[in-house]
């Protein structure tokens, strides 16, 4: 995928669900991932010429694995002219080491969500940005239909009135695919996740159970993820 493609979907998803307002400044959660350094990529570009006015930096919470070598982040991050922030924590070794985690996915996430909260309103950031895919939105509803018997898929976009902090995903309209021919394409840093639950968890079975059922159904996914948009899921912004 090329880059003007890439730029028109983000574009059609931050337009669609108001993403937005003049003067906002946006950290990116940059894990070294395809998925959040596309998301930097596409921001940074979208914010030169996009009408209303807009800041973009990155921040990264290091979950203090051993071996992890931010230098290429900082070197990608450096030539898009980004700021980048490492925050520097212990989560890894609190979650899979102290508390033995048999499931460490949730808690990994709270601390993690909780250290990058902390570090964007340090940095005067009004807004983060997630890098979720339409392959994530339609698995997160599989995950919610079979573990917890509703029909769910996180928001485009979110406010938390504790904060004052609004999460946005503008990659939605993407899918995974696009996503890593795009960084094949432009020969994108892509980080190996140091995590030692990767490939294990229950999102892991879901992504698995989405492949195989498209493989067996074409355009189910595609049918799924109209579902969510257009499924009046509480927490959802109504399209105007």
């Amino acid at each position: 995928m090329k880059l003007q493609k890439l730029l028109s979907l983000v574009r059609q998803a931050v337009d669609r669900y108001e993403m937005m307002e003049a003067g906002d400044r946006i950290a990116v959660g940059v894990s070294g991932g395809k998925d959040s350094l596309t998301l930097l990529r596409a921001l940074k570009e979208l914010s030169a010429f996009y009408p209303k006015p807009f800041e973009v930096c990155g921040v990264c919470v290091d979950l203090g694995f051993e071996n992890t070598d931010y230098d290429a982040l900082r070197r990608f991050c450096g030539g898009l002219e980004v700021e980048l922030s490492v925050v520097h924590t212990q989560i890894g070794r609190i979650v899979m080491e102290e508390r033995k985690e048999k499931h460490p996915c949730a808690l990994c996430a709270k601390l993690r969500k909780g250290a990058l909260g902390k570090e964007v309103l340090r940095m005067g950031c009004n807004k983060i940005a997630y890098a979720h895919h339409k392959d994530d939105f339609v698995e997160t509803m599989l995950l919610s239909l079979l573990f917890q018997g509703r029909f769910y898929a996180f928001p485009p976009v979110t406010h938390f009135e504790d904060t004052s902090l609004t999460v946005l995903r503008p990659l939605m309209l993407l899918e995974e695919a696009q996503i890593k021919g795009f960084c094949r394409l432009y020969e994108i840093p892509v980080m190996k996740n140091a995590c030692p639950a990767d490939g294990k968890t229950k999102r892991a079975y879901a992504k698995e159970l989405l492949v195989r059922l498209q493989r067996e159904h074409p355009g189910v996914k595609e049918r799924m993820f109209h579902a969510i948009t257009q499924g009046q899921i509480p927490d959802w912004p109504s399209v105007k």
